[in-house]
């Protein structure tokens, strides 16, 4: 776009330290008393009446979080540890998690589906969801 921006030089660890130790002035952020007081939500509640099929999307969002792995023993028997679980959001917003398995687990996660006891060990986040047009939409965060 053909614009710069001249930086200046960062300070050192130490001109840092040194600015902060002598600086004059409050470096704490203090509300401003006289601005309108917003209520925080306490309930884990949607503030609106979102029961209405308009709301069907937010709904429709469910996070897995996947914990799996497998593998065989000395002995050939087929190890597992399944610690999926599904978050989701109620008809008023209310989000709350429960127990699942990678059997749950869309088609669309990358999470591998070996037919026999290959080793596996996976953990990601995955995400999806129908938009207000009911168009489905996915991400997954392997971790």
């Amino acid at each position: 776009m053909g614009a710069s921006f001249d930086v200046p030089a960062p300070l050192s660890p130490m001109e840092r330290l040194y600015d902060i130790t002598f600086r004059s002035g409050s470096a704490i952020s203090v509300p401003d008393a006289t601005g309108p007081l917003v209520l925080a939500q306490a309930d884990k509640r949607a503030d609106i009446d979102i029961s209405g099929s308009a709301f069907d999307f937010v709904r429709s969002i469910r996070v897995y979080h996947i914990q799996f792995s497998q593998h065989r023993d000395r002995d050939g028997d087929c190890i597992r540890y399944d610690s999926t679980r599904l978050g989701s959001y109620g008809v008023q917003g209310d989000y709350n998690w429960q127990r699942s398995s990678v059997a749950a687990v869309p088609p669309a996660s990358l999470l591998p589906r070996p037919e026999h006891c290959g080793w596996v060990s996976y953990r990601s986040v995955f995400v999806d969801w129908r938009d207000h047009e009911g168009n489905y939409g996915f991400e997954e965060v392997r971790y």
